[in-house]
This record gives C-alpha cells, structure tokens and sequence, in this order.
C-alpha cells in the first residue's frame, strides 16, 4: 500500500491464524489502520488481494449510522445473517392475519435460520456483552443517541463481539473502556477461538491478551511469537544480530579490497580475482536494512525550583451533579514527591476532582489549598481547553508560553518530541491527536513546574511514546497526581492510588500494586486501605 510516493508496506505475505491472537504495532503513521481497513475491504490495496474465510467482525468507529436505532438493535446487527433473518420476520409478522401461504413458508425458513444462528438466546448474549462493557441493562432500550461518544463506540465493540465471528479485527478497542470494561475485555478475548487482529497503545492489554505481535516497521510486517515485550526484545536482537553481520562482512570486504589494490597490477592475477569474487559475495550477502519508522521522544520533566514539603491540603471537599456525587466530606494530603493515580469508572469524576484541585471548578463544600511554590501545570484531557485549533503555528502557540528558552533551545525542544524540521510551523488546527499531545507535553517541559496535574495524559500516543512519558514520570522529582486508564503507568509511576467509585473514594493498600496484580479478574482492586470509610481518608 502506497499513498503519492510514500510506501506503507511492500510484499507484504501473512496469515492470521485461529487461536491465535495477533497485536498490531508500529508507530502512529505506520499503517496500522489502513491495513485494518484493507482486511475488512474497506479500502483496497495499491497491489495483492486479502482472502477472509468465514464472517468477520470488526470494530467501526463511525457511530452516527446508528444513532436512531435501538441499543440493543445496533448489537444484534453485528451478525449479518441472523439480523437480515429478525427484521424480515418481524416484517412478516406485522401483516398479523394478511399472512398468506407463501409468507408461511418463508416464515418457517426464517424460523430455521434464527435457530440455527442461535437466534433464540441472541439478546441474551447481547445483553451481557454490553453490560460487560459498562452499558447498564436499563439502557439497552433505548436508542444510541442517549448515550455519550465513549459508550457509543462500547456498543460498537459489542456489536463487533456478537455472534461468535470467526475473525476478528479490533482496531484501539481499549480507548473508550475504564480498568473494569478493559479487564472484562481481556477475559473475553482470552476465551476467543477465532484469529483475532488488534491494534492497541495499551501495553498491559497487548501484554494480557496477544500470543503473537504482527509489527508495522521496514515497509514489512513481521510476525513475532510471544506479546509486545518478547517482540521488542526480539527486534532489538534481531536488528543488532543482522547489523553486527554487516559490520562484520564490510570491514571482509574492505580487507580483499585492499589485497586487490596493491597487487591487482603484479603477478599474483589469480589470487586478485579470487579475492575480487569473493568481495563481490560478500556484498551480495550483506542484508538491506531498511531504516526503522519506530521513533521515541525525549521527554523530562524538571522543575525550576521546588516545593514546600506539604504541596496540597484538601479538607471536607463535597460535590454534587443532580443525581451524581463526586465527593462528599474528602480530605487528603499530598507530600513533595507523591506520585497519585486517580482511578476509576468512566464518569465517576476524576476529571472534576482534578478540576477542582486546579481551582477551574468550585466545590459545594470544602477547601482546596496548595502549598508554598507550588508551581501548578495541568494538562485537560479535552485539549481544547489549553489549544485551541487555529492558524497560529505550534511554534508561535509554544512560544506565548516561553518565559527564558531562546530560539534554538525552543527547536531543540521540538525535535527531542519528534517534530520535524518544518512541522513547529504547522497551523494547530491541522495538528493529530499525537502532534497536539506531543506539543502540550512541550508546554509541561517548558514551564518546569513542581506539580503536574495530568488528564489522561497518554490518549492519542503511541506505544513508544507511551513508554518514554512513563519513564519521565516515574523519574521525576516533583509531585504528581494523574488521571489514566494505561495500568502500566499505574504500575510503574504511582506512589499512590486513590480508587473512585460509587462508594466513595478510598487509597489502596501499597501492596496491592507494586507486585504489579493490583487488578483481580473483574476489575476491582485487590486490597483496600484497612478499615478505610468511603469520603472519609485523612492522610
């Protein structure tokens, strides 16, 4: 596949095995989706073919197709045959006494078809996949326009779910589900029996559920045994292997190259084109290695100063939305260095908790108050409260923020986040999802602050860059409380969990995530602070 003069992929040969669960990987740009779409013929290759046996479900990411129809509807459609089978009983049933005896017959093939798609217990299975997947049953009615964006995709997972299909093709399936949908998820999966084929920046979900790693690099796919850990050991080795090989045969040809030039002109003629040929195979047998798309940002997070020892103090924090409670009679304390993730159901109110930390949303009840120099960044998980899209440049934007940085310290900042020699001249509104998160990450570098409030801080990166922000974060010195659903920057970044449910809001255990197991099966955590009351921790 190729688009003007740029090459995706190139003689590409593959096959998806069943029983086999296949992460696809590769940096944003790579391809990864387009190839998605060329297996479900959503587009067509630029040259080969793709052969699919039996029924394939895939995840869609336009949901406004279905936006009048019912829930529970818009699931059962998933399965093509069944679904076409429903809606023309349906429609023959609703000439009530009209029927004559050819409906009849028709009516009775339905009958057989519904059974033998196990029609009879579709709503059922429906149903639990999307309460699986966090749509309450008392939901399933109605139709998918009450629902907001997030849980709209959840039914369109449900619907690529249902049925039993005997492929799969799940592109970014983790990036609307809480810890308890994407643990779900997993069990679901991990149950699987047909060739599954998934695109995620969620490592500990590539971890839990892929048996082998299908990565997008070198115009190439290449399938790799074991999840997306063994896949990066393995391309580092096997890159390293191939080029000391290279390096190896280069410096052999240098050698009879040498022999030929200082006795190519005297009297040892056979002995020089003996060398010549070998030089010659030595040079056909070095390997064309083409140059990785794979790239990692450098991202560090220093502060200019730091902060008191007490950075935040809350007190008898209470919040209320209609029906909904956020908080009710909270109290906590935040020390320099304490690293919190805020975890949580998806509209539980950990974005309005850190809103209210930063002061742009007011409690009902209660005080918030920061500490002596601290110095406060926050990045929204809507961006377009910090960046709105326009003709300003991402340099002119970046630079409205500038307090020191010359000219070049500010370029170099841009190309440690992998922005390319023209690109910081791009407007904002022409930016991607990981361009804009890469350039607010900048505005965070740049303020060296001492406390960063962060918002799903990982949405729209890749995996390398996913990777390189964990490391920032679990290095940096300064104070940090952070929103996300990415359980391997739980693992490896949090000094603290605080959990929000409808129960209240309590601090876990430390045991219960530096084992690296503080999910059980069902998504709830393993061990809670003893006798902890909801709403009411001091710490």
């Amino acid at each position: 596949m190729s688009f003007g003069g740029r090459v995706l992929f190139d003689h590409v040969n593959v096959t998806f095995n069943d029983g086999e669960r296949y992460g696809l990987t590769g940096p944003n740009g790579a391809g990864k989706s387009t190839f998605m779409k060329i297996l479900s013929s959503e587009i067509e290759p630029t040259n080969g073919s793709v052969s699919v046996r039996g029924r394939l479900g895939v995840l869609e990411q336009d949901h406004s197709t279905y936006a009048h129809q019912r829930i529970l509807d818009v699931v059962l459609s998933g399965h093509q045959t069944l679904w076409a089978a429903l809606e023309k009983k349906a429609a023959l049933l609703a000439k009530g006494d009209d029927l004559d005896d050819e409906d009849g017959m028709l009516l009775g093939e339905l009958e057989m078809t519904i059974a033998e798609e196990d029609g009879y217990t579709a709503e059922g299975e429906a149903t639990a996949l999307l309460v699986g997947l966090g749509i309450p049953a008392h939901l399933h009615e109605e139709k998918l326009e009450v629902l907001q964006g997030g849980d709209r995709v959840r039914v369109l997972l449900a619907k690529a779910l249902f049925g039993k299909p005997d492929s799969l093709l799940l592109d970014e399936p983790t990036n609307s589900l809480d810890i308890s949908s994407i643990r779900w998820l997993e069990s679901f999966l991990a149950e699987y029996e047909g060739a599954l084929v998934v695109i995620s920046h969620d490592r500990h979900f590539l971890n839990t559920v892929c048996t082998k790693i299908a990565d997008v690099d070198y115009e190439s796919i290449i399938i790799y045994s074991g999840d997306y850990d063994d896949m990066v050991r393995a391309k580092a080795e096997a890159r390293t292997g191939l080029e000391l090989a290279n390096s190896a045969r280069q410096e052999k040809i240098e050698q009879l190259q040498e022999f030929v030039r200082r006795f190519g002109a005297g009297t040892r003629a056979s002995q020089v084109k003996s060398r010549e040929k070998q030089a010659q195979r030595e040079k056909q047998a070095m390997v064309d290695l083409k140059r990785s798309n794979i790239q990692r940002p450098f991202i560090r997070f220093d502060q200019a100063r730091p902060s008191g020892r007490s950075v935040l103090s809350v007190q008898n924090l209470c919040k209320r939305f209609e029906t909904i409670s956020i908080c009710k009679g909270f109290n906590l304390s935040v020390m320099r260095g304490d690293k919190i993730a805020l975890v949580g159901p998806n509209g539980i109110g950990k974005t309005s908790m850190l809103r209210m930390f930063k002061g742009d949303l007011s409690p009902d009840e209660g005080e918030v108050g920061w500490g002596f120099e601290a110095r406060v960044e926050y990045m929204p998980q809507e961006h377009s409260e910090v960046l709105q899209r326009s003709d300003q440049t991402a340099h002119a934007w970046l630079w409205s923020f500038n307090g020191r940085a010359d000219e070049e310290s500010l370029r170099a900042l841009f190309g440690r986040l992998l922005f390319k020699k023209e690109e910081p001249l791009k407007p904002t509104k022409v930016l991607s999802g990981g361009e804009t998160v890469r350039l607010l990450l900048a505005k965070l570098m740049l303020a060296e602050p001492n406390v960063l409030l962060l918002d799903e801080p990982t949405n729209h990166l890749d995996l390398e860059s996913i990777r390189a922000l964990t490391e920032a974060l679990s290095v940096y010195e300064g104070t940090c409380i952070f929103v996300t659903h990415d359980r391997n920057m739980v693992e490896r970044v949090a000094t603290r969990i605080l959990e929000m449910s409808v129960e209240g809001i309590r601090e876990l255990s430390p045991s219960a995530f530096h084992d690296g197991q503080f999910l059980v099966k069902h998504g709830t955590y393993q061990q809670r602070e003893a006798g902890a009351k909801p709403g009411s921790m001091r710490l």
